[in-house]
This record gives structure tokens, C-alpha cells and sequence, in this order.
């Protein structure tokens, strides 16, 4: 089986738009769970629902797959996972490194779909010496010193940085000095990389932010709506106080 130094997936040299590939893996968990059901054949109505995405996007997507379905039959599931695996380079075996062993860090190596997509977690790094030798997720952990050497033995071109946000730009230098070319960084900081360098940020604090932002959005518009005056006609008429002194509005007094 090919490593993932031997051959790098062709989106860009073909053209396809930064959009595109990050909805391919939408597309890619929708068709693997219907394959999974032995669905033979989908529309792209029931597979752009299944994405979250609108259906003429998902043709659109598709196109530059050159991939267009059958008119009344649909797109062909097995056909499609092939297709779509091959584009995102999910046929080769990418060896990926796992830099920072905490929580996190052991939480990613211990996630089962790493394998079934075509990643193969080929070592666990941390700094702290007392780590060293512990398996985690069946794996011992090496120290940092080592990271140079386990990227060149075993040809490693992603690195997964799971540090401190300290220690993150060191890691990273160390990682693309030693030939590492994308990077998936999940440390709470933003990371400076030469050109021709990947980097794909995952910062979970910032994602909550976000939710917040929207939930108090939803509250300040739902306030509102309870406060909302109701129109001229719907009003109760009120007394006047310009009444006199027997509850009636008073004549207008000669001239």
C-alpha cells in the first residue's frame, strides 16, 4: 500500500474549488452510511438532505467529479464512495503523528475512525519523559525527542498538534522542518507556516463562542416579540383626559 509522502491528492491541479472538497466529506459520511444499509442507488435530493446541503450545490460538487448520476435512476452509492474516497486521497495510507498526549491528545488517539478512513496513527508524542513507553489507545508513547526521526522512518506528512498553545508554534516548526506538509491543530492558537504548508484550525472554545452569539440572538429576538405593541385597531380605547367634569369632552367654546 502506497504511504501518504508517495502521492498527494489532485483537487488543487484540477481545479476544484475549496468549497467543493470541504463538503466532499459530507457527501463521503452520507454515502458510507448508506452503503452500510446496502442502499444500491440515491438522488441527489435524498443525498444533498442527508448533507445538510441544497441539491443544486450538490450537483454542482459532483460536476467537477465528472460525475453527473443518471437521470430517474440517481447516482450509484458505491460508485460515489470510490470516487469521492479517491479524490480526498482516502485509498493510500496516510501515517499521521499525534503530538501532545493529555486528555485530548489521548481522547484523537483513541478514536476508532481514524483507520476506516484511511489514516493510520503512527506514533504518539509528548514531552513529559514520565509519558514515555505508556500505551495509549494500544500504542506507547514516545518523547518529542524523537519526533524528527519517527517522521522520517515512517514517511509522516500529517502531524495532529494537541499541546499547550505555548508549546504549539515550537511543535509545529519542528513538524514542518522535518517535511510534515498539513497540519491539524487543535491548540488554542494560530500557528505561522511557511507557503505550501496546510493548516486546519479546530478550536472548540471558539465554536461554543459562536453557539453563544446565536443563542443570544434567539433570546434578544424573543424578547422582542413579547414586547411588541400591538397595532392601533387591536388597542382597548382608553378614556380621553380631556373629559370634564361629567365624563363628557367638553364643546368647543364660542368665539
Amino acid at each position: 500500500m502506497a504511504t501518504g509522502r508517495a502521492h498527494r491528492p489532485a483537487t488543487r491541479s484540477r481545479g476544484i474549488p475549496e468549497a467543493t472538497v470541504a463538503r466532499l466529506p459530507l457527501y463521503l459520511r452520507a454515502l458510507t452510511a448508506l452503503s452500510e444499509r446496502s442502499v444500491p442507488t440515491v438522488s441527489s435530493e435524498e443525498l444533498a438532505a442527508a448533507a445538510g446541503v441544497n441539491s443544486a450545490k450538490l450537483r454542482k460538487d459532483f460536476s467537477y467529479l465528472g460525475s453527473y448520476g443518471t437521470r430517474g435512476v440517481g447516482y450509484d452509492v458505491e460508485y460515489l464512495v470510490y470516487q469521492i474516497s479517491r479524490e480526498l486521497g482516502l485509498t493510500q495510507d496516510w501515517p499521521v503523528v499525534i503530538v501532545g498526549i493529555g486528555n485530548l491528545g489521548a481522547a484523537l488517539a483513541n478514536y476508532g475512525g481514524f483507520a476506516s478512513r484511511g489514516f493510520r496513527v503512527a506514533a504518539l508524542i509528548d514531552a513529559d519523559p514520565a509519558m514515555a513507553g505508556k500505551p495509549v489507545a494500544g500504542i506507547p508513547v514516545q518523547h518529542t525527542d524523537e519526533l524528527e526521526k519517527i517522521i522520517q522512518d515512517d514517511g509522516v506528512s500529517i502531524g495532529v498538534i494537541a499541546t499547550p498553545a505555548g508549546a504549539a508554534q515550537q511543535v509545529c516548526d519542528r513538524l514542518v522542518a522535518a517535511g510534515v506538509t498539513s497540519i491539524l491543530n487543535f491548540a488554542p492558537t494560530v500557528l505561522n507556516v511557511p507557503e505550501g504548508v496546510d493548516v486546519r484550525k479546530v478550536d472548540l472554545s471558539i465554536e461554543l463562542q459562536i453557539l453563544a452569539f446565536h443563542e443570544q440572538r434567539k433570546a434578544g429576538e424573543e424578547a422582542a416579540a413579547d414586547t411588541v405593541v400591538p397595532p392601533v385597531a387591536a388597542r382597548k380605547q382608553q378614556p380621553s383626559t380631556d373629559q370634564g367634569p361629567d365624563g363628557d369632552v367638553p364643546a368647543v367654546m364660542p368665539a
